[in-house]
């Protein structure tokens, strides 16, 4: 069974870290592009970082860039989401993606809330 399970959301105060990671299991994400999205109500859902899976570029939406850092792990099959100097905007439900490199498969999590709150 696909299947990707985020973990390691909650609630954190301002200034301070979480690492996300999103398990995939039932295929391998050598040939996937890796992405992380966050979502908020009434906003549209926003890509906040990738791994890509052709020479393991990453890139960063500007609110995140210098504080957020994606890596991938791939014997573990497993994506994480280094988040730093968490501000309140942070706030979100975040998803992970997996889409396939030629395009046969694009799978997303169930997402983990993250609440950046004094």
């Amino acid at each position: 069974q696909v299947q990707l399970v985020e973990s390691g959301g909650g609630l954190v105060q301002p200034g301070g870290s979480l690492r996300l990671s999103c398990a995939a299991s039932g295929f391998s994400i050598f040939n996937y592009d890796m992405s992380w999205y966050r979502q908020v109500p009434g906003k549209e859902r926003e890509l906040v970082a990738a791994f890509r899976s052709v020479g393991g570029s990453t890139n960063y939406a500007a609110s995140v860039k210098g504080r957020f850092t994606i890596s991938r792990d791939t014997a573990k099959r497993t994506v994480y989401l280094q988040m730093n100097s968490l501000k309140p905007e942070d706030t979100a439900v975040y998803y992970c993606n997996a889409a396939h490199l030629f395009g046969t498969g694009n799978y997303w999590g169930q997402g983990t809330q993250v609440t950046v709150s004094s």
